[in-house]
């Protein structure tokens, strides 16, 4: 079989630069995008990824890659990784700027690169027998939390993308799959989300044993592109066991319960 490509974003860190790593470590070739060239730059040189560096709020941008991806081969899989938050305010106290940027980082982008990229998806299922879209929601998107209400409706505004697309390409070769991980512990996700204090972001791990990591996360993805090409892998919820649901995190060691308990 012919190596494979996909196209990863938010690779400079977290979950999208361990998705870059595993998928580079199953055979795929590999761009890897994101804002920070140098970065991107670092993990080209480690991995063997193509590096390219774009801002996907931006419509040249998207164009740009769409266009550099059309010259350079075929993509048989687009990983939609980047996205983020910002806040934790109460709905009557949120600021709507912190909202547009999440609704651009995270649904207008995936809608973009769609846009961009599935002509080129078609044309690889048509050679390959299938392609890939696939995003990386969040428990967020089907769960509200106190603190959440920006990234709940972000995320959920997101996952409904993957929902309606996998219908829309009913009959074709396209696999449309959504990974919804809770809790994930990366550099910076909630550092970001908490404006950079880093004791607040370190307290919302405090005795949480084995939160998820973003290799576990990328592990599941390159599962899912790598399956065989009938199966279809619609939706994957997956937390840490301390996780067992948004609201009911074991802070302390796990540990099993005796009969009196």
């Amino acid at each position: 079989m012919a190596t494979r490509r996909a196209v990863v974003t938010g690779a400079s860190s977290g979950i999208g630069e361990a998705v870059v790593r595993a998928l580079r470590s199953t055979g795929w070739d590999v761009v890897g995008v994101a804002r920070r060239a140098d970065r991107l730059r670092a993990l080209e040189r480690e991995t063997g990824a193509v590096a390219f560096a774009a801002d996907l709020t931006r419509q040249e941008d998207v164009d740009a890659l769409a266009a550099w991806i059309a010259e350079t081969g075929p993509v048989h899989a687009l990983v939609n990784v980047a996205g983020g938050a910002r806040g934790t305010d109460r709905v009557e106290d949120a600021k709507p700027a912190d909202w547009q940027w999440m609704f651009e980082v995270n649904v207008l982008s995936a809608q973009r690169l769609v846009a961009a990229l599935l002509p080129q998806l078609r044309e690889a299922a048509a050679s390959a027998g299938h392609a890939d879209t696939l995003f990386v929601t969040s428990t967020a998107a089907v769960t509200a939390y106190p603190g959440g209400s920006g990234y709940n409706a972000a995320k959920a505004a997101e996952a409904m993308i993957a929902h309606v697309l996998r219908l829309e390409l009913n009959g074709e070769p396209i696999r449309v799959t959504e990974v919804a991980p809770g809790m994930v512990f990366t550099e910076e996700f909630t550092l970001n989300r908490l404006g950079g204090d880093r004791d607040a972001a370190k307290r919302v791990y405090e005795g949480v044993e084995k939160p998820l990591r973003a290799t576990d996360v990328a592990d599941v993805i390159a599962y899912a592109l790598n399956a065989p090409g009938h199966v279809n892998l619609d939706l994957i919820t997956m937390r840490p066991v301390a996780q067992s649901a948004q609201h009911l995190l074991a802070r302390g060691p796990l540990r099993v319960r005796g009969g009196s308990d």
